[in-house]
C-alpha cells in the first residue's frame, strides 16, 4: 500500500514546482468515473484533462504520478457550516431542535478571539479530513473576530466561504447600529476579492434577526458583489408560526414578498416548505443546503431534495456542523430521501449515486457561488481534489462506483486531499503543520470555554445519565 502511495509525496514537490500530470486508476468526471484519463496540473489548476496516453505524450518531459489504484474526484463542498461551533459539538446531541438560542449564540457570543481562532482551526481540519475541501461558514456570532475564520482557512488550505453577520435585531454577540453594519459588510466584501482560498459572504442567521430594510439591502449588496447572501430559512416549525404571527407570510414567502431572493442566495434548511414555496425557490434562482445529517439529529423535517431535483430548484449538501464526512453526508442524503420519500412510493432509485456525488460536489459549488471556481475536474479549474484509495474490501468488485462511493465511502478511505493543487493531508493528517498540538491546547482550554458560557440545555448529557442510573 505505501508503495502506491509514494507519488503522493512526490506529487506535492511537482505541484510545488508548478506542473505535473497525475494519471489515477479513475478519474471523476461530470459524466462519471473513466478509466484511462490524466490531469496535468499547473500552477495550482486543472490546465488540461485528456486520455493518459495523448496527455503525456504532448508534455514528454513533465513528471508522471501515477496512481493506478486511486480514483481521483473533487474535493467535496460542504454548503453550510459552522467553524466555531467545534468546541461544542456534541452538546445539542438529545436535545430540542431550535438550539441556537439557548446553546449556539450564548456558546459563540462567548468566545474570545484565540478560541475563534482554535475552534476554526479544529473545524478546518475535521472538514478537510472528511474530503471537504471548501466550506460554507454562515457566519460566526462572535464579537468581531471573523478573521480569525479566515486565518484558520490560510493555515489549513481549506476553500472558504465566509459569512459577515449583518443582524440589526439581534441574534449576535454585537448589534451595531444599521450603518456600521453595512460599512462592516461593504469592508468584508473588499477586503477578500482576489484571495486565493477566501470567498466573501454576507449572512443574516434568520429572516427575524434583522429588519425588513436590512433584508433587502444586505441580499442586494451581495448580489452587486458577485457574492452569496446566507440565512437559515424554514428550518424550525416555532420560527415558521413566529413569522406567520409577525408578517402573515412564512420566512420564505417573506423574503420573497421583500424581493430578497435571487440566484445570490443560499437558503439554509428549507425543510418545511409548501409546494407554492418550492415554486418560489424555482422561479427565482435561490439555492439550497440540503443538510440530512441535521434533519436526523435536531431538525423537524426533511427537505423535499428529490423534488427539488425535479424542479431544477438548485440546491447542494452541507453538514450544518453536524458530522464532517463527505462520504457519509452523501449516504445520509440519499437514505433520508429513501426513508421519507422513496420507501413510501415505491421510487427504488432515489436519485441515483451520481445525483448525490454531484450534490456534494459541483452542485454544491454551484449553490455556493464558486461554480466557476471548484467543484469539478474541468479545465481552468482549482485543483482541489482527493485521492481515493480503492485498494479496499468496499470497492473491490467494482459493478457501480458511483453508487459504491455513496453507500460504501467513508473518510477513512481518503489518501490525500488537495486545494489549489497543494497537498494539504495525508492519511488524514496535515503535512505542513502539526495538528497533534492543535488537539492538545483544545482540550486543555475546551472545558473552561464551555463552562463560562451561559448555555442552557434542557438534558443532561447522556454519561451523566448513565451514572446517576448505576448509582
Amino acid at each position: 500500500m505505501m508503495q502506491d502511495l509514494r507519488p503522493s509525496f512526490d506529487l506535492k514537490a511537482f505541484a510545488q514546482a508548478g506542473e505535473v500530470i497525475v494519471k489515477p486508476g479513475r478519474l471523476l468526471l461530470q459524466t462519471g468515473p473513466r478509466e484511462g484519463m490524466a490531469v496535468l496540473l499547473r500552477h495550482g489548476r486543472f490546465a488540461e484533462i485528456d486520455e493518459a496516453g495523448a496527455l503525456c505524450a504532448r508534455h514528454p518531459g513533465l513528471a508522471v504520478a501515477d496512481l493506478p489504484r486511486h480514483l481521483l474526484m473533487p474535493g467535496f463542498i460542504d454548503s453550510h457550516t459552522h467553524l466555531t461551533q467545534s468546541l461544542g459539538k456534541s452538546l445539542v446531541f438529545g436535545e430540542p431542535s431550535e438550539i441556537f438560542r439557548r446553546i449556539w449564540v450564548p456558546l459563540e457570543g462567548s468566545l474570545d478571539e484565540h478560541m475563534v481562532h482554535l475552534s476554526s482551526r479544529l473545524a478546518a481540519l475535521e472538514c478537510l479530513r472528511g474530503g471537504f475541501t471548501t466550506a460554507v461558514d454562515a457566519g460566526t456570532r462572535s464579537a468581531g473576530h471573523i478573521g480569525r475564520l479566515t486565518e484558520a482557512a490560510h493555515e489549513t488550505g481549506l476553500r472558504l466561504v465566509v459569512g459577515q453577520i449583518c443582524n440589526d435585531l439581534g441574534g449576535a454577540a454585537q448589534v451595531p447600529e444599521p450603518e456600521q453594519i453595512i460599512r462592516t459588510a461593504e469592508a468584508h466584501l473588499a477586503r477578500w476579492q482576489g484571495d486565493a482560498l477566501v470567498h466573501p459572504s454576507l449572512a443574516i442567521s434568520i429572516p427575524e434577526a434583522a429588519s425588513d430594510a436590512m433584508l433587502r439591502r444586505i441580499s442586494a449588496m451581495a448580489a452587486a458583489a458577485g457574492a452569496i447572501f446566507q440565512t437559515h430559512v424554514n428550518e424550525h416549525l416555532v420560527a415558521v408560526e413566529r413569522s406567520l404571527v409577525a408578517h402573515g407570510r412564512r420566512p420564505l414567502e417573506h423574503l420573497a414578498h421583500l424581493g430578497a431572493l435571487g440566484p445570490q442566495v443560499l437558503i439554509a434548511h428549507s425543510t418545511l416548505v409548501t409546494p407554492q414555496e418550492l415554486n418560489i425557490l424555482r422561479d427565482t434562482g435561490t439555492a439550497v443546503a440540503y443538510n440530512p445529517v441535521a434533519s436526523v439529529w435536531k431538525g423537524n423535517a426533511i427537505a423535499p431534495a428529490l423534488q427539488m431535483a425535479a424542479l431544477g430548484v438548485r440546491f447542494g449538501l452541507g453538514t450544518d456542523g453536524t458530522r464532517a464526512d463527505g462520504f457519509r453526508l452523501m449516504d445520509a442524503a440519499e437514505a433520508l430521501q429513501r426513508a421519507g420519500y422513496g420507501l413510501a412510493s415505491g421510487d427504488s432509485s432515489c436519485g441515483a449515486g451520481w445525483l448525490w456525488l454531484q450534490a456534494a460536489t459541483a452542485m454544491a459549488a454551484d449553490a455556493a457561488g464558486l461554480g466557476a471556481v471548484t467543484g469539478r475536474i474541468a479545465e481552468g479549474l482549482a485543483a482541489d481534489f482527493l485521492l481515493v484509495d480503492l485498494d479496499r474490501p468496499e470497492f473491490t468488485p467494482s459493478h457501480d462506483l458511483s453508487w459504491e462511493l455513496v453507500r460504501y465511502g467513508n473518510r477513512d478511505q481518503i489518501d490525500a486531499v488537495f486545494t489549489n493543487g497543494r497537498l494539504r493531508l495525508l492519511h488524514g493528517w496535515p503535512v505542513d503543520w502539526d495538528a497533534r498540538a492543535l488537539l492538545e491546547e483544545v482540550r486543555a482550554l475546551a472545558v473552561p470555554a464551555i463552562a463560562g458560557a451561559p448555555i442552557q440545555r434542557i438534558h443532561p448529557t447522556a454519561d451523566s445519565q448513565l451514572a446517576a442510573r448505576a448509582s
